[in-house]
């Protein structure tokens, strides 16, 4: 079944939305490897590889579907930030703004019975709720921390430990 014009519209969009989440946290590593943060900085590039990887999902299933792939202009991100914690709750706001994007796909896939979609779109479903969660631990931790030199070097500790792969806990566990 070919994906109507809409839709396809509403793929193009969400590849657009996971390279512009890319970026960002790109420029959120740069940030914190600007600041002596290297563990936040690991933790904020393997966020920003699983989103490539995530935008590589949508792509290639719309090239699985034969539909029309258009990629939009990706915007530059905010690079300064106030602080640890600016940062972490831009980054849950951005997983937010992701998940919203996502539900609204997947409630217009439904609209049209494009059950081959569904499928991908409720992988992403589960996908988002773990990245929220462990964007909003993490904010959690760095909240707790403070301006606390040594509490912040210990969650810059843990992050540093992220494997490749997924978001996981705040301590880098695969998700």
């Amino acid at each position: 079944m070919a994906m109507s014009k809409e839709l396809q519209q509403g793929f193009n969009d969400q590849i657009a939305l996971e390279f512009s989440a890319a970026y960002a946290y790109l420029a959120m590593a740069a940030y914190f490897d600007a600041r002596d943060l290297p563990g936040m900085a690991h933790w904020m590039v393997r966020q920003h590889e699983e989103e490539i990887e995530h935008a590589h999902k949508f792509f290639q299933f719309m090239l699985d579907r034969g539909a029309d792939v258009h990629l939009g202009p990706i915007a530059e991100p905010a690079q300064e930030f106030d602080s640890v914690i600016a940062v972490f709750a831009a980054a849950l706001a951005n997983e937010e703004k992701v998940t919203a994007a996502i539900h609204s796909l997947y409630r217009a896939a439904e609209a049209e019975e494009d059950y081959a979609g569904l499928p991908l779109l409720s992988w992403f479903i589960n996908e988002q709720l773990e990245e929220e969660a462990s964007v909003s631990t993490i904010l959690s931790r760095v909240r707790l921390a403070g301006d606390n030199p040594a509490a912040l070097f210990v969650v810059d500790a843990e992050l540093g430990n992220r494997p490749a792969g997924g978001a996981g806990d705040a301590g880098g566990e695969a998700g």
